[in-house]
């Protein structure tokens, strides 16, 4: 397929405002073709075409709109090995993650295309009216979840396609009920071409309205902000650094109809090595915690950025050995020029700071945008007094806190901002002693783990990633797992309506057979 460089306007293609080219990080070359920045009129055009599709789409039905997450997953798949050789071109990743992550975006379509069929997602809700109630009738009062409208979404850097055109953000609008317009990652232009060339093939195939879907380039800032400040959009969906999620949150509420803003902002993911896990399995933490942290060339928003131990004989091994594990990897290509100089001044900020030491730093390969390994360490101390090394550093780092005592450990989790996981290694001795550390860290992050890994989130119903801010703007939802379908939806209420003018959802012969609460009771038929 040859690429045009052109923005989405449903269907249709435009292209009149500034140019720019994505680059191969591994190799600095220039990549063809070029891409045209979304000027305000296009941005319009695309909004308000999805403004006009969405009162068609809203109204589909749950098999209608799984058959069309369905066609889009087909379509990906069926780009075969452009897509594969264009995403390594421009990411500098291996085309077997590549591939890998190609698998998740396509399940990911699948996984929301179930929870379609099965429906009660809606989350449907039925009081009954009765006429005898005294001092008052009661009236016939029944509810369930609704979309919000058109939704902008805005494209990540390190998940070229999971987290990208037809990544979560996306799939969790379009299978509640939203149309998208999406702003694509200027890291990635071909490649998110591709996979908008996909999604609008299925909404042909599938018979959604035109403008369902759009999507529009901007490496400037003006363009997302134009795409916020859309009185037509009703919700943005972000996934990025703190800086831009903040500003963009900050954006949305300037509005005279400030709007819900879900943006993911990053996290330092601490680690928590009790004292009998670390004296028992040091040596097995120590070369894992290394593959975690440098997983991807460190490049997850889930990396392992702060790693906590009590001070004792077994912390000065685990660190030994952790530090000559380290020093044997060697660095990886980083997906943009900006994010490796990011990371490094990441690093160098950190090295500056009284009471802050390099422990061992990787080996540089040399060639493209390398990220280089870089393993510091403090005191429980330094850290309480010092907030800056709690902010990440988006790349394979990792700064580990010693606690001279018990209490340091507890005072640093306490002091802890909100972070997207948390992990902790632990014998079952090691979480009855800790037991109050567990109840701390469950108000710091949305995903507890013990004894594994946060780099690696699985998608699945129960899934959380998210977290209290900074690790996003809103801790009660997740961009992970079909839970975030509730975002891009709000309740509405339907009292003393007749039978034949209600949802499916809501009417009494339940037509579609999904579980409702019924006068308080959960109920399938």
């Amino acid at each position: 397929m040859k690429l045009t460089g052109k923005n989405f306007i449903g269907s249709e293609r435009s292209g009149s405002g500034k140019t720019f080219q994505a680059e191969n990080p591994a190799t600095c070359a220039v990549l063809s073709p070029e891409f045209f920045e979304a000027t305000p009129a296009e941005i319009n055009a695309a909004v308000e075409k999805a403004s006009v599709a969405f009162q068609e789409y809203r109204d589909k039905t749950g098999i209608q709109k799984a058959d069309f997450l369905e066609a889009i997953g087909e379509q990906i798949v069926a780009l075969g090995a452009e897509l594969i050789q264009r995403c390594t071109e421009e990411t500098g990743l291996p085309e077997a993650r590549i591939i890998g992550e190609r698998g998740r975006t396509v399940g990911q379509l699948k996984l929301f295309a179930q929870l379609l069929r099965e429906g009660s997602w809606v989350d449907a809700r039925i009081d009954t009216a009765d006429p005898a109630r005294l001092p008052l009738p009661k009236p016939d009062v029944r509810s369930m979840l609704r979309p919000l409208g058109p939704v902008g979404i805005f494209g990540a850097s390190n998940f070229p396609l999971a987290f990208s055109v037809a990544g979560g953000d996306t799939v969790s609008a379009l299978a509640a009920g939203c149309t998208v317009v999406f702003k694509a990652h200027p890291a990635h232009p071909g490649t998110c071409e591709l996979v908008a060339n996909a999604i609008v093939e299925a909404v042909k195939i599938s018979g959604m309205p035109d403008g369902t879907f759009s999507m529009v380039y901007g490496k400037s800032i003006e363009a997302g902000q134009f795409l916020v400040r859309h009185p037509l959009i009703k919700a943005i969906g972000f996934t990025g650094s703190y800086v831009g999620g903040k500003s963009i949150f900050d954006e949305a509420n300037k509005r005279a109809e400030p709007i819900p803003v879900f943006a993911e902002m990053g996290s330092t993911n601490p680690v928590f090595i009790l004292p009998e896990a670390l004296s028992q399995r040091g040596e097995q933490i120590s070369s894992e915690l290394a593959a975690s942290i440098t997983q991807g060339v460190g490049q997850f928003c889930t990396n392992p950025g702060l790693v906590l131990v009590e001070e004792s004989e077994g912390s000065t091994a685990f660190k030994k050995r952790i530090k000559n594990v380290f020093g044997d990897i060697t660095s990886g290509v980083m997906l943009t020029h900006g994010m490796q100089e990011n990371f490094s001044r990441g690093v160098e900020r950190l090295q500056k700071v009284e009471g802050v030491r390099v422990l061992a730093t990787g080996k540089n390969a040399g060639d493209g945008y390398q990220g280089i390994p870089s393993l510091l360490e403090t005191t429980a101390n330094t850290f309480l007094n010092e907030h800056t090394l709690e902010e990440e550093v988006f790349g394979p780092s990792s700064l580990i806190i010693t606690a001279a005592k018990r209490e340091d450990l507890m005072a640093v989790a306490n002091k802890l901002s909100g972070h997207l996981t948390v992990t902790l290694h632990a014998t079952e001795n090691d979480l009855k002693e800790f037991s109050s550390l567990v109840s701390v860290l469950e108000q710091k992050a949305g995903r507890l783990i013990i004894n594994g890994y946060p780099t690696g989130v699985e998608v699945c119903h129960s899934m959380v990633h998210g977290g209290p801010f900074p690790a996003t703007s809103d801790s009660r939802s997740t961009s992970v797992g079909t839970r975030a379908i509730t975002r891009f939806a709000r309740p509405v209420c339907y009292q003393g309506f007749p039978q034949w003018l209600l949802p499916a959802e809501l009417q009494d012969s339940n037509p579609n057979k999904i579980s409702r609460l019924v006068n308080g009771n959960l109920q399938r038929d």
